[in-house]
């Protein structure tokens, strides 16, 4: 359902730049009139609501089979009789079989506050007009109801509707809705149905497993989040409850080293530490894919995109890091332990990081601790976001005129302590990664304590080189009420420097750009 919004708001019309997949909005903190401003999409629950709806024909008889689908009692209104030609059949039939309320008569305005629920004293909860008959007037009917506050549609006139209904694509409690403003309902149609198409088979089931059973435990929604839909399908209540047991009995005793353990006791099997790069397959090396694609066990991250896991073949087994707030290293040991049994069972496990291993990836540790269990592992590079996703969001970190220098920092240090903030250097670009879910007590530290500029320009790079990369470019000053703002989509870093303005300005307090 869409429901109007008054002309009130400050952000600018989308524009295309120079790329088709991108547009950006301005965000302008002076009063700006936008030439277009889009309704409020929203799913209401209509449980026991009275829907009723004015009118005979296909398009009233379709309402009804609608209301019904959500739960909503409709009740239809018209003067014709019954038997007439005029009643459409399946209509008459609903009403005949009691499925579907019927006034028989032409519609009065006292209707609008009798024929509703007794906790809403009697008005009706939305009313459908889906065709004038019998001197009816849609547009006092619209007037009527929008003065009582009652929701309205009125048929092929989106200026007499309060609200109107999506072109929807339903898979049990999955619901996707697509609308054009009533600027183009055929076109609405071809994208739900584009959409529709692109989803895996039964993906609504995966939506009602996660409702079932996440309560069970906390990281499911994690793997809802980052897993590959196909595998989220083929996620059977089987694996859900080994899953939990696996959980429920892990434990935080180091394995024996093999040093210890008898020669025919010594891992056969091998290990690849690498880099998943910033998340578009394309920009995995060839040496990485090779090991992923040969793989007998990938641990992974829980951050590594679906898109790269979607490359995981249907033989291997995928474990994803179970880390959540509270319990890292708890996840951390149990990632190396799984490696460290499947190696001993002479497999070829494949420990999958994002970006590269060495940069802020725990790598070293990981290889330490392997080292010390006798088993040398292999470690393969990627590219790290650090410096690709800069790329991605057209900010150069060097700039013979700007900045002579890159500094690396992470937000988030051991046992989730934010690190001491570096001090401002004017021909310094400075990345931080890990960051941006404490963002606001990180602008606040480099501009009250470390002498950062308020007019320093910045930017927030999410999902870089994925189809769904955003880009939010502001200042240190204006960047948190960006986030603010837009709402975060991790995974994400912060570039901050005057780099970041080389090849793009902000018009405004901000812009975001969505897409490659």
């Amino acid at each position: 359902m869409t429901a109007p919004e008054y002309p009130s708001a400050t952000i600018l019309p989308s524009t295309s730049t120079t790329s088709t997949t991108t547009t950006t909005t301005n965000i302008n903190i002076n009063n700006t009139t936008p030439t277009y401003t889009p309704p409020l999409l929203t799913a209401t629950p209509s449980k026991g609501h009275i829907h009723l709806i004015i009118g005979c024909n296909a398009l009233a008889s379709a309402r009804c089979t609608r209301s019904l689908e959500v739960g909503a009692l409709p009740t239809v209104i018209f003067p014709e009789a019954l038997d007439s030609e005029e009643v459409h059949l399946g209509l008459k039939k609903r009403i005949e079989d009691g499925e579907v309320g019927f006034v028989n008569r032409g519609f009065e305005v006292t209707d609008l506050k009798t024929l509703g629920r007794e906790e809403v004293e009697y008005f009706v909860d939305a009313v459908f007009v889906t065709a004038g008959f019998g001197g009816v007037d849609a547009s006092m009917i619209s007037k009527t109801c929008a003065r009582l506050r009652i929701p309205v549609n009125v048929v092929d006139s989106t200026s007499l509707s309060t609200f109107t209904l999506l072109s929807t694509y339903s898979d049990g409690p999955l619901q996707i809705g697509i609308t054009t403003s009533g600027m183009g309902c055929k076109l609405a149609s071809r994208l739900r149905r584009t959409v529709a198409s692109a989803l895996p088979v039964g993906i609504g089931g995966a939506y009602d497993l996660e409702s079932q059973k996440s309560r069970r435990i906390r990281w499911l929604s994690q793997i809802c989040e980052y897993w590959p839909l196909q595998k989220l399908v083929d996620l059977t209540e089987e694996d859900i409850n080994n899953l939990f047991d696996e959980y429920s009995t892990s434990t935080s005793t180091p394995p024996t080293s093999s040093t210890q353990e008898t020669e025919t006791e010594k891992p056969k099997g091998t290990i690849s530490l690498i880099g998943s790069g910033p998340g578009n397959p394309s920009l995995l090396t060839k040496a990485s894919l090779d090991a992923l694609l040969s793989a007998d066990l990938i641990l992974a991250d829980k951050l590594v995109p679906s898109q790269i896991l979607s490359l995981v073949p249907r033989r291997s087994t995928l474990f994803i890091a179970r880390k959540f707030p509270g319990n890292a290293e708890a996840a951390q040991l149990e990632l190396l332990e799984k490696g460290l049994e499947a190696i001993q069972r002479g497999q070829k496990v494949v420990r999958l990081k994002q970006g590269d291993p060495y940069i802020y990836g725990r790598g070293a540790e990981e290889y330490q601790w392997f080292e010390k269990m006798g088993v040398k592992i292999e470690v393969l590079p990627g590219i790290t976001s650090a410096l690709s996703a800069p790329l991605y969001a057209a900010i150069p970190p060097t700039h013979r005129a700007v900045a002579d220098q890159i500094l690396i920092c992470t937000g988030t240090g051991r046992k989730g302590v934010p690190p001491d903030p570096p001090v401002y250097v004017k021909s310094q670009t400075t990345v931080f990664l890990m960051a941006c879910h404490r963002l606001a007590s990180l602008v606040d530290g480099l501009i009250k304590t470390k002498g950062w500029p308020e007019e320093v320009p910045c930017a927030v790079i999410e999902r870089a080189s994925c189809e769904d990369q955003r880009v939010v470019r502001s200042t240190l000053k204006n960047i948190v009420a960006a986030i603010e703002e837009v709402g975060s989509r991790p995974p994400g870093l912060f570039v901050v420097g005057w780099a970041c303005e080389v090849l793009k300005k902000v018009d405004g307090a901000w812009s975001v750009e969505e897409g490659l």
